[in-house]
């Protein structure tokens, strides 16, 4: 057996850069925060290759003078914990490890000048082989150059990624970092990827703003709402996406540490909790939240690469996070993003085969008049002679026929999507001018499309409505409202509906029965394949009860037996709602209509369904202009 030695000092860096310094972009991450932590101000980062041959950062910080230059390289040299307290961390880097991991794997050379010196310095470092310092012409502040990464360990370089995947991680960091540090100008420049500066912001909530316009999206302010909030300690600000706009990965999802960008499972998690029921299980939201607090009750000793941090309260935490998303996306109304018309706009395009300009447009010919003897001849839809405008009379008929009278619903029943606000029941029976409902938010509706789609006309656009999914968010949210006040009003069947379920289910709507009593539904069961449901909420008397029982059980199943009561009962909710919403294919009175709209302007949420998808698309009347051509 070997006898036990100590190791080589290089060798203990190259171990230590494993950790450290996993690919070009950790690199860019280690000396960036080193940048923000000498005070700059403004930060350039360059690459080559992905960053395996050349990264180069450039600052105005504060520079190093001699002593510092030298003391820079060598391990666990640090001049971000001046008191030794690993409880009070104030700087994004503290452990030293950084510069000289990253000089035992590669060719680093650092020039730096401080503010009140004559001239600069200059070391280089090769392979862990530290040279002397030597004059230089420089800038105040720092560059930092580091040549072929991994060149003393080569067998890392088989585990890197391709050029422009390297190249896009290193974007990816410093986008994060730009997020946390908006007071600070970034620039990056390098192969396989955009090159981008963005200005130094004001430290207010317009700077921030401008910010994450530039690095999320400049549909992102339009489209977000702000988030302040307070709690034992701990302060969260920031902005967050509507529901409506989101993405397909959690890419756009930014957490800010004490200005230190952090990926954590627990604000996750907690993200995921605030936008429950508002987005679908597989979409991701947009946002960028910062949480300040004492550094005594948050770990950020937790790895290497610093890049988690632990909670000494997690649950404070994120009951936070939670109920400040879920404040801020209810004083967000009716809202839902405003890319919706653009998509809209987009899909009409394509379906016209790119057309995109007016009549007379090259390659664009108008359809063929049909034959007078069609069958298309003699409905509401065909285009009439004698009258000004291609098929102006049909279309014309087609807007009276959805304020003609009838019946007001499929069954018979009227519809009830006021729900308890009466306010906007005194104005569906208004027989208000147009221009003044057209002043609404939503507008004035005008026709109902397929018995499923309400268009309505604002001032300056249109509004399409999914009638199905609006009222059934209407329906949810004022189920929740009833259930938290004084519990949900239930009607007694005079003949229990009696319906068939897998033993399974039977065995979990029995162990919920009193859970859902609280939600109208008492049930019980009868034999070990079935229940008898004996009372409902109200507003479902006369619905379909066999598919919503069995729409309750599998809500249930698919919660599972460990989630939160709560979160259960929002299952079993959302599908209730469901079952309680005006259906598609129902034809609306035009007060219905009208009525339906301004419940949605008074409900929170009410942007999007149960199910996360958008409930309206509004288009202006200059994008409806630019698709005709007319701009």
């Amino acid at each position: 057996m070997n006898a036990i030695r100590r190791l080589d000092p290089v060798l203990i860096d190259r171990i230590a850069a494993g950790e450290v310094v996993e690919r070009p972009a950790s690199a860019v991450k280690e000396l960036v925060e080193n940048a923000i932590d000498a005070g700059a101000r403004s930060i350039s980062v360059e690459i080559s290759d992905g960053g395996r041959r050349l990264i180069r950062v450039s600052d105005d910080g504060r520079g190093m003078d001699k002593a510092d230059l030298v003391l820079a390289v060598e391990r666990h040299a640090t001049s971000k914990l001046p008191e030794g307290n690993l409880s009070d961390i104030r700087t994004l880097g503290f452990r030293g490890e950084a510069l000289p991991s990253i000089a035992a794997v590669s060719r680093l050379t650092i020039t730096t000048r401080r503010a009140d010196a004559q001239s600069g310095l200059s070391l280089q470092v090769d392979a862990g082989a530290r040279g002397e310092p030597r004059p230089a012409s420089a800038m105040p502040g720092t560059r930092i150059e580091v040549a072929d990464l991994f060149m003393a360990t080569p067998a890392r370089l088989k585990f890197l990624k391709t050029d422009r995947a390297e190249a896009q991680a290193v974007a990816e960091v410093v986008r994060r970092l730009a997020v946390a540090h908006p007071q600070i100008r970034f620039a990056l420049s390098g192969e396989h990827l955009t090159d981008f500066t963005w200005p130094a912001e004001e430290g207010d909530r317009d700077g921030l703003t401008r910010r994450l316009g530039r690095v999320l999206g400049r549909d992102f302010p339009d489209n977000a709402v702000s988030v302040d909030a307070a709690r034992e300690g701990f302060a969260l600000a920031g902005m967050i996406g509507l529901p409506t706009y989101h993405r397909g990965n959690a890419a756009q999802i930014h957490f800010v540490v004490n200005g230190r960008p952090v990926r954590d499972r627990l604000l996750l998690s907690a993200v995921r909790g605030g936008y429950a029921d508002v987005m679908a299980s597989d979409r991701h939201p947009v946002l960028a939240l910062f949480i300040d607090c004492d550094p005594a009750i948050v770990d950020v000793n937790v790895h290497p690469a610093k890049t988690e941090v632990r909670f000494r309260e997690p649950g404070l935490i994120r009951s936070l996070v939670v109920s400040a998303i879920r404040d801020a996306l209810a004083r967000a109304g009716h809202r839902a993003a405003t890319t919706g018309g653009t998509e809209m706009l987009g899909a009409l395009r394509a379906h016209a085969g790119g057309y995109g300009g007016g009549y007379g447009a090259r390659g664009f010919t108008p359809p063929p008049r049909p034959a007078r003897d069609s069958a298309l001849a003699d409905s509401w839809q065909a285009p009439h002679e004698g009258v000004q405008g291609y098929g102006a009379r049909g279309f014309a008929e087609a807007g009276q026929a959805a304020f003609e009278a009838f019946a007001p619903g499929a069954d018979g029943r009227q519809v009830d999507v006021v729900g308890s606000n009466p306010e906007a029941g005194e104005r569906a029976g208004e027989d208000a001018d147009a221009p003044a409902r057209e002043a609404y938010p939503l507008g004035a509706a005008r026709a109902q499309l397929h018995e499923t789609y309400i268009v309505a006309q604002t001032r300056d656009g249109i509004v399409i409505v999914d009638q199905h999914a609006a009222h059934e968010r209407l329906v949810y949210e004022r189920l929740k409202r009833e259930r938290a006040e004084s519990g949900i009003a239930r009607q007694l069947l005079l003949i229990p509906e009696i319906v068939e379920l897998d033993p399974l289910d039977v065995a979990r709507l029995g162990d919920a029965a009193e859970a859902l009593a609280e939600l109208g539904l008492v049930l019980e069961p009868f034999g070990s394949d079935a229940v008898a449901l004996r009372e409902v909420p109200a507003t479902l008397a006369e619905g379909n009860l066999a598919a919503l029982v069995r729409d309750v059980a599998d809500a249930l199943a698919e919660t599972g037996e460990a989630a939160p009561l709560t979160r259960r009962l929002d299952a079993v909710l959302s599908r209730i709602s469901c079952h309680g919403s005006i259906r598609a294919g129902r034809r609306l009175r035009p007060q219905e209509m009208d009525a339906l709209l301004r419940e949605m302007e008074a409900t929170p949420l009410s942007g999007q369904c149960n199910h996360g998808r958008p409930t309206y698309v509004a288009l202006k009347r200059s994008d409806i202009e630019r698709l005709f051509g007319r701009r």
